[in-house]
This record gives C-alpha cells, sequence and structure tokens, in this order.
C-alpha cells in the first residue's frame, strides 16, 4: 500500500470498543496510546482485533507544537 499522509506511526491494538455506529481503536505506539474513531463497518471490513499490528495514520492541514 502507498499513502500520501507522511505522519505513520506503527504500533499494536490495544483496544476496540464499538459504540452504536462508531468504534474507538487504542493504538499503543512505543508506550504512548493513540486513538482513532472508526466506523463499526471499517472494524469489521479491516479485521482489526487487539494484539494486530496496526498503523496510525495522520493527515492534517494544522499540525501544532507545545513545550513546557
Amino acid at each position: 500500500m502507498r499513502i500520501s499522509a507522511r505522519n505513520q506511526l506503527k504500533g499494536t491494538i490495544v483496544e476496540v470498543t464499538k459504540g452504536a455506529t462508531t468504534a474507538h481503536v487504542r493504538i499503543d505506539i512505543g508506550g504512548s496510546i493513540v486513538t482513532a474513531s472508526v466506523t463499526n463497518a471499517a472494524v469489521d471490513d479491516l479485521g482489526l482485533e487487539v494484539g494486530q499490528p496496526a498503523y496510525a495514520v495522520i493527515k492534517a492541514s494544522d499540525v501544532m507544537v507545545a513545550v513546557d
């Protein structure tokens, strides 16, 4: 697969929680958790399961930087 998004974070799915129409998929990226909201249909179509390797792909027009 080739994709234009440059922010691709490889990790492991640690939780999949389905709601009425939308699911939250939590991906552990080296000790930090990224949560994606996707449709239940996407979870089923992609076969997303806990323990599976996955990428969090972030495509945004704005990226903010913060420091302490």
